[in-house]
């Protein structure tokens, strides 16, 4: 049974900064891309950020870019999320996920098939 757990969500002041990690279990991803998503309330879950199998390739969603860093150690089976300068609209459940087909790098949801259970990141103005 796959397992992917994250930690590490809070509560932070805008301006200040969380580190997300997520650990996997049953399941080697050394060889998939994995991504950081995020639901708002009322919205429909985003592409956040998304590292290839080998950690060569990154992508992030435009209001990200410069704040957070993904990050993923194939060794630990994990992968992590730095976010600096957070600001109110950064207030989501964020989700890990992994790829469900091999050797790719892609920020369309559809091919994440496993995914966390999510946790809370509220930014306070």
């Amino acid at each position: 049974q796959v397992q992917l757990v994250e930690s590490g969500g809070g509560l932070v002041q805008a301006g200040g900064s969380l580190r997300l990690s997520c650990a996997a279990s049953g399941r080697a991803f050394s060889n998939y891309a994995r991504g950081w998503f995020r639901q708002a309330p009322g919205k429909e879950r985003e592409f956040v950020a998304v590292i290839s199998w080998s950690g060569g390739t990154t992508y992030y969603t435009d209001s990200v870019k410069g704040r957070f860093t993904i990050s993923r150690d194939n060794v630990q089976n994990t992968v992590s999320l730095q976010m600096n300068s957070l600001k109110a609209e950064d207030t989501a459940v964020y989700y890990c996920a992994g790829a469900g087909r091999p050797f790719i790098a892609t920020t369309d949801l559809a091919e994440y098939h496993y995914w966390g259970q999510g946790t809370q990141v509220t930014v306070s103005s």
